[in-house]
């Protein structure tokens, strides 16, 4: 396996290079995340009752195979893994398309890089102790009194796992903002001016959620609608793009010719 290293924009490698390079990315991802899932599952009990504690203490998920518990708690593992492991999913991701950028744009981005793996865990913590928790109270206590309401194991696990996985990479709206309007790509003046189609994208983004109901929708968007606020607040204290960023940005003009 290629030793892994992020190449710069001056490298020129071949596409066999390109294609040993993302091999070894995708194999030392997946190393992590077997290591990972391994740990989830030898603390796979501990894993369940964080799933657990959004429900309420009267209700206890059910499985209807033999095989179903064992099934259902591989599935949670998978999730819990995956969650975990994102941010360096997210990190490989970035290093291999590093080279198409430039110094400079690496010296604009990398800043708002960081903000990355703390928006999604911010993301994960707010979907566990608002979003699922207040989805579960209205799923639970709409018409209960015409249902006998249970829950399904495998189904809520999906449910629980999907919601923390999706509000995290929703939280990385102010990361796409601070980009396009550092490389000089859209003005915050733009931004603001388009307010009501960004606040649509953001509903529409919050609806397609895992079992979203209006409550939990509107329950989304508020963070959202607030972050992308703030992105323009920051985006516009950072101010426009740095005179070395739009010479590169720029297209050269060509020659003038001699007419005489």
């Amino acid at each position: 396996m290629a030793r892994i290293r992020a190449a710069s924009f001056d490298d020129r490698m071949t596409l066999v290079e390109h294609l040993d390079e993302l091999r070894s990315r995708l194999i030392f991802s997946a190393v992590a995340l077997v290591i990972v899932a391994a740990l989830c599952f030898w603390q796979n009990h501990l894993l369940l009752d964080i799933a657990n504690a959004p429900l309420p203490d009267d209700v206890e998920p059910l499985t209807f195979s033999p095989s179903e518990p064992f099934l259902t708690t591989l599935t949670l593992t998978l999730y819990g893994a995956i969650l975990l492991t994102l941010p360096i999913l997210l990190y490989h991701a970035y290093a291999f398309v590093l080279p198409a950028l430039t110094p400079t744009e690496k010296r604009v981005l990398m800043p708002i890089l960081i903000l990355v793996p703390v928006l999604f865990v911010a993301g994960v913590v707010f979907a566990y102790f608002v979003v699922v928790p207040a989805a579960i109270k209205f799923l639970l206590n709409f018409n209960a009194d015409q249902f006998n309401i249970q829950i399904r194991a495998r189904e809520y696990y999906s449910f629980f796992a999907l919601t923390l996985i999706s509000v995290g990479i929703l939280f990385q709206i102010p990361i796409g903002i601070l980009a396009v309007t550092k490389l000089g790509i859209v003005t915050p003046a733009q931004l603001a001016k388009n307010r009501r189609y960004a606040i649509l994208i953001i509903a529409v983004l919050a609806m397609l959620l895992p079992g979203t109901d209006p409550v939990t929708m509107l329950i989304s968007m508020l963070p959202l609608v607030l972050l992308f606020e703030l992105s323009l607040l920051l985006a516009r204290a950072l101010g426009r793009p740095s005179r070395s960023l739009r010479s590169d940005l720029e297209p050269a003009e060509p020659p003038v010719e001699s007419t005489g």
